[in-house]
């Protein structure tokens, strides 16, 4: 049975005393209803623990978090998964800006559209490669100063069919990682130190593996996403701003 908070006209801290004091008591399944902009949800947490929000969370939702895993049951503020280390938040609406910043483990999965800067400083290290998956579209400088991980912009389930699936300066300062895009991109949104190449069969495996589990995740139909051509993004090399300094 999962343990229910009812978070109406409480404190961003009260409600979060209330979460990791059900977690510290050995709760494994919470329930929080009538969320209502409460920052940090889940913040800092290291436990495994299942977490049913219903309302809108405020900023840095599951910041720094390692093992929860976190489904929103409609929108969230900006900075969901900021920095965090392990688990998986599921976003089953849109997504502010800042999502997934600096994110170095774990999964966010948004259904729909995401704001701006959103992956900005991702990083991975040995097998900890952090995941982003957009369903709809994203706002300007996605990707920005990425150093790692895999964000996949699927641009299907948006608000915004007359938009391009990404806004301009797409992977501004990116000099690592790996960015897919379903349908493509033009290039005019990337920065000149980027390239667009179709994806090969060692792609193809990593995002059937991911997108099996968005689709699963989120009642999507995993045949019509990949019905669609995807292409990768990278840096032109492993130093693409290198000249850019003096020795």
């Amino acid at each position: 049975m999962a343990y229910e908070i009812d978070a109406k006209d409480l404190h961003y801290r009260e409600l979060n005393q209330l979460i990791r004091k059900a977690i510290s008591q050995g709760e494994k399944h919470l329930v929080i209803k009538n969320v209502n902009g409460q920052r940090y949800l889940a913040a800092g947490v290291s436990a495994e623990v299942d977490i049913d929000v219903y309302g809108v969370p405020g900023l840095d939702l599951g910041a720094f978090m390692r093992g929860p895993r976190i489904r929103v049951h409609g929108n969230t503020q900006d900075g969901a998964g900021n920095t965090m280390d392990d688990g998986k938040i599921i976003i089953e609406g849109m997504a502010g800006d800042v999502v997934g910043y600096a994110m170095r483990g774990g999964k966010v999965f948004v259904a729909s559209d995401v704001g701006y800067r959103v992956g900005i400083h991702m990083k991975a290290y040995m097998d900890k490669i952090p995941v982003l998956v957009i369903g709809g579209k994203a706002g300007d400088f996605l990707g920005e100063y990425m150093a790692g991980g895999i964000i996949v912009l699927l641009a299907m389930n948006s608000r915004y069919p007359e938009r391009q699936p990404a806004g301009i300066f797409l992977g501004t300062g990116m000099h690592g990682g790996t960015i897919y895009v379903r349908g493509g991109i033009s290039e005019t949104q990337l920065s000149p130190v980027l390239k667009i190449e179709e994806i090969d069969e060692r792609d193809e495996k990593i995002l059937a593996e991911i997108l099996k589990e968005y689709a699963q995740d989120l009642s999507f139909n995993f045949d019509e996403i990949m019905s669609e051509k995807f292409y990768k993004i990278r840096p032109k090399t492993h130093r693409p701003y290198g000249k850019m300094y003096a020795y």
